[in-house]
């Protein structure tokens, strides 16, 4: 189907061609007859020449040499054309199969990059929308499969429970309804934890932007997390500047992110600790760093730590690793913004940054 597709665009760019040369023929067959042939006859009066003859021969060679000029011409624009056009529609043709393919959900189709020039660049650019649908796609099965495992634990614990109760094994107390309660409280903070993802997806495309500086939001912040931080016995401080810029940022969104890093921080820090929140200005941006001690994470879960449902303990807990959603929220919020997300071990300490662009 695309072959013959490729075939009928050819043969209609050379449609548009063809007419053109053709006028030029004509053009100059007629300025041969009247313009050239004029002047030959004045050229031969003028040295008192008789032109019939001659004239008649000069007419004839010229229309002679002029035909298989043309037909040389015609067959060669014709056959460098259909090179030239095959050559540029061809990876067109590839994009259009691909696309096709695409569209049923088969996202590993590319198209050859086989020069620099402007083909070249178009199918750089195919390639990698079609690795990002690819990448898109990936992340989607694997959340629709996460969130079926996180969904899993607490609704199978409730239902053993549950028929525990009816057949009379396990009898009615108040322990019993506590741990029912928790499990259901677990299913409404994961929904409202998916919930919330989705609008971090969904960010970019109604932020409500304005001025104001990121110290200031977190000041607001703080007092709400102090009573948890100080409960657990956690030393909490902070490093704002005097003067900071301000950033042009949706502070609902942000605040959502500032808030999830809190929450970070109080979780993964063990009793005892330290967490330190810091804004400085970098050069055109201005990075947050929320850098707690006791994080137990290794380096190498770092780069993974930002992932959806990822967690650091193998396990799977979530006694205390929740269901690792938070930092997929603040990336998603981040990235809306035009800022960056990173994470680093530095000085016995787990440093989670961001940055926004002034």
């Amino acid at each position: 189907m695309s072959f013959s597709l490729e075939r009928r665009l050819i043969w209609k760019l050379l449609a548009t061609n063809i007419p053109i040369i053709v006028f030029v023929i004509v053009i100059v067959w007629l300025a041969v007859d009247y313009l050239a042939a004029e002047y030959f006859v004045s050229l031969m009066n003028r040295y008192h020449i008789s032109p019939t003859g001659t004239h008649e021969m000069f007419i004839a060679a010229v229309h002679r040499y002029l035909i298989w000029a043309s037909i040389t011409a015609l067959v060669l624009a014709v056959g460098l054309s259909f090179l030239v056009l095959r050559k540029v529609l061809s990876p067109l043709m590839q994009m259009s199969e691909i696309i096709g393919k695409i569209s049923s959900g088969d996202f590993t189709g590319r198209v050859p990059v086989r020069s620099r020039d402007e083909i070249g660049e178009l199918a750089l650019a195919f390639n990698q929308m079609a690795a990002q649908l690819e990448r898109i796609e990936e992340l989607r099965k694997t959340m629709v499969i996460d969130v079926a495992h996180e969904l899993r634990t607490p609704l199978t614990n409730i239902k053993g429970y549950l028929e525990a109760l009816m057949d009379g094994v396990v009898a009615p107390s108040r322990e019993t309804f506590e741990m029912l309660q928790e499990e259901t409280g677990r299913l409404a903070e994961l929904t409202e934890g998916i919930l919330r993802l989705a609008r971090a997806d969904a960010a970019r495309t109604h932020l409500r932007k304005e001025e104001l500086r990121v110290d200031h939001l977190l000041s607001q912040i703080l007092p709400s997390f102090l009573p948890r931080f100080e409960a657990k016995g956690i030393t909490l401080e902070t490093a704002f500047p005097e003067d900071g810029p301000p950033v042009r940022v949706d502070s609902r969104e942000l605040g959502q992110a500032l808030q999830n890093l809190f929450e970070n921080a109080w979780r993964y820090t063990q009793p005892g600790g330290r967490v330190r929140v810091s804004v400085e200005q970098t050069p055109g941006a201005v990075k947050v760093v929320f850098a707690n001690t006791g994080g137990e994470i290794d380096e190498k879960d770092l780069p993974f730590i930002f992932e959806r449902f990822y967690r650091g303990e193998k396990s799977r807990s979530r006694e205390r690793g929740g269901a690792g959603i938070g930092l997929a929220i603040v990336k998603g919020l981040i990235q809306a913004h035009g800022g960056e997300v990173g994470a680093e071990i530095a000085a016995n300490m787990t440093r989670v940054w961001f940055t926004l662009p002034l």
